[in-house]
């Protein structure tokens, strides 16, 4: 039976200020690729008190060095964030073991996100949403369109999202984070259409990322809502000053934005 879907225009979603951490600073990548960084900060600490200032209710944060399989300082810096500011934090990069993901939880980080490890170990996502409940695990499904990539974007999983999505719910999975790799860090728009398609084939909550440039793309986002996308990640965008926090919280909610039909 196909999943039910609810008219939209009664959602909202949440927005994800995106944090992501490379070597201790706020940075932002263009496709994953670490030669294409442009580093926003190096108080990450800041960085996530402003966007919870201007309004975030959750934050998104990722230690690219952990994806990367890098020693890196950002789990201290994820601690500070989490005991900085009074909104959930959602974690991911690099969590590979069940003591891994523990850890995470044990620094007071709401949700954490496991990706490479989804593919490589499904074993270990079962034991996470056993042990710690499917609240508190978000799977990634990274991708080029349809294709997964795992190990920071560098490797080809030989899978497709609609595969992988299906594997995740029988273990217990509700929340995926589908990331359209070829878009992420470029403002060229989210994958709409694939983004609808993982969450209806699916049913499972999706929360889109990779590409978010405009105020239209957020709407266009939230209109998915009925098929069980939930939320949007939003970085570049916010860091270039293309759209504020403010007007990306107001698109995401109920409440009609400029231009959009009552």
């Amino acid at each position: 039976m196909a999943p039910k879907v609810f008219p939209p225009e009664k959602f909202s979603i949440t927005v994800f200020p995106a944090v992501d951490l490379r070597r201790g600073r706020c940075v932002r990548l263009v496709r994953g690729d670490p030669q294409a960084q442009t580093v926003y900060g190096d108080d990450p600490v800041a960085v996530a008190e402003r966007w919870v200032a201007e309004g975030a209710e959750w934050l998104h944060v990722v230690n690219l060095d952990g994806a990367f399989g890098e020693e890196s300082p950002n789990p201290k810096a994820v601690q500070a964030i989490v005991r900085a500011v009074p909104v959930p934090v959602q974690f991911g990069g690099g969590l590979r073991t069940l003591a891994d993901v523990e850890g995470a939880l044990s620094w007071g980080v709401a949700r954490v996100v496991l990706g490479t490890v989804a593919v490589t170990n499904p074993e270990l996502v079962r034991q996470a949403v056993e042990h710690f409940g499917p609240e508190r695990i978000v799977v990634a499904v990274d991708a080029r369109d349809t294709d997964v990539v795992i190990h920071g974007w560098q490797a080809e999983a030989k899978m497709d999202i609609f595969t992988l999505a299906e594997h995740m719910k029988q273990l217990g999975v509700e929340r995926l984070l589908y990331t359209d790799v070829t878009r992420d860090g470029t403002l060229e728009g989210p994958n709409i259409s694939r983004t609808g398609e993982l969450a209806h084939k699916s049913g499972l909550r999706v929360i889109a990322s990779g590409g978010v440039r405009s105020v239209d793309d957020i709407v266009q986002v939230r209109w998915l809502a009925g098929y069980g996308v939930e939320g949007v990640v939003v970085g570049q965008a916010l860091y270039k000053g293309l759209v504020s926090l403010a007007e990306a919280v107001r698109a995401a909610s109920v409440h009609p934005v400029a231009g959009e039909r009552e």
